[in-house]
């Protein structure tokens, strides 16, 4: 539910055209925030992941770690993004999403195990989830129009984390790093 109504709120907002790359970030905006509200829930009988789905076949639809094992989603930017279906193009912002939360390498949370490897071969140390997710709404909300693309995107983080956290904050550092390890630089 919170996947879909996040649709609306991205409408009423930013207004992500939903094709090409802003196609790609209206259905990450929406993975994002359904994921977020299942964290910020914490509902004993669905365990909160970054699985988005997960009751789904193959036990998920896509995955935040490493959107590529659904085996149509990049786990990184690359021109071939631009043309993609939105629910595949959206692994670049998942990816990036889950870097900036919990950061790259192996790990296991909740009782399901992640293994985030970064396009660039950089570590990546997370944030959390509330911390990415408020800079991201604060993106969408103020700096996202709706054909913004990956690389503005990235532009849009910074500046919400610039607003939130200051240039010189971890949580900055970290939105950059967590685009540079999915190759939006």
């Amino acid at each position: 539910m919170g996947h879909e109504m996040t649709h609306g709120i991205t409408d009423a907002t930013a207004k992500l055209r939903y094709r090409g790359e802003s196609g790609g970030l209206n259905e990450a905006t929406s993975d994002i925030f359904g994921t977020v509200v299942e964290w910020y829930a914490h509902n004993r009988s669905d365990t909160p992941d970054y699985l988005f789905s997960d009751r789904s076949t193959p036990p998920w639809l896509r995955r935040f770690d490493q959107p590529s094992r659904d085996g149509r989603s990049p786990d990184c930017w690359s021109p071939e993004v631009r043309r993609m279906d939105p629910h595949q193009s959206s692994g670049v912002g998942n990816h990036w999403f889950y870097l900036a939360s919990e950061g790259s390498g192996r790990k296991v949370l909740n009782g399901t195990a992640y293994n985030s490897p970064t396009c660039d071969g950089s570590s990546v140390t997370g944030i959390g989830n509330e911390k990415a997710a408020k800079i991201w709404y604060r993106a969408l909300t103020i700096y996202t129009t709706s054909t913004t693309d990956y690389h503005e995107a990235r532009e849009a983080t910074l500046d919400a984390a610039r607003d939130l956290y200051g240039t010189r904050s971890e949580e900055y550092r970290t939105v950059a790093q967590a685009w540079s390890a999915v190759d939006v630089g």
